[in-house]
């Protein structure tokens, strides 16, 4: 694959917004629908993501993952997603890179974020990356299925 770029931009980045799209159509279908994450789509508003990574193979936008404050000493990654046509190149353990060296170079202790253990990629790569599951925090103390992981910076 050739050479990928990062940019960092924030979430009204119309890139972002179109993995926004699809990452909610994905994660609805995950659950039955939308009309099953009503409560939980307030607190993942894009513009509410001021950190936002975007990957870039020869132009076209692959991949994106976010970062925002969570607590004093917490910063929540969101939205960590590879278009199914690039994965298998590191994209998003590139992006997981860039995203907690952001985080810890903002003070942040610790990085969390929420998952599902279905998405058996994405769980494997937090568990490599020294992820450690932990008591699901607010909203995602509701969600059924929900799984959330911590890792100290």
């Amino acid at each position: 694959m050739e050479n990928t770029d990062f940019l960092w931009t924030d979430g009204t980045n119309k890139d972002f917004c179109e993995f926004y799209r699809i990452t909610e159509d994905f994660y609805s279908s995950l659950v039955g629908g939308e009309n099953k994450r009503t409560s939980f789509i307030p607190y993942n508003a894009s513009a509410d993501i001021p950190d936002v990574l975007i990957a870039y193979v020869g132009g076209r936008p692959v991949g994106c993952a976010g970062l925002k404050k969570y607590s004093q000493t917490q910063a929540e990654i969101k939205r960590v997603w590879v278009q199914p046509d690039a994965r298998g190149h590191h994209i998003a353990s590139r992006m997981m890179d860039l995203v907690e060296r952001k985080a810890k170079e903002q003070g942040f202790e610790q990085v969390i974020l929420q998952t599902r253990l279905l998405m058996k990629e994405a769980v494997g790569m937090y568990l490599r990356r020294g992820y450690k599951l932990t008591e699901n925090y607010p909203p995602y103390d509701k969600l059924e299925g929900a799984v959330c992981y911590a890792k100290d910076l």
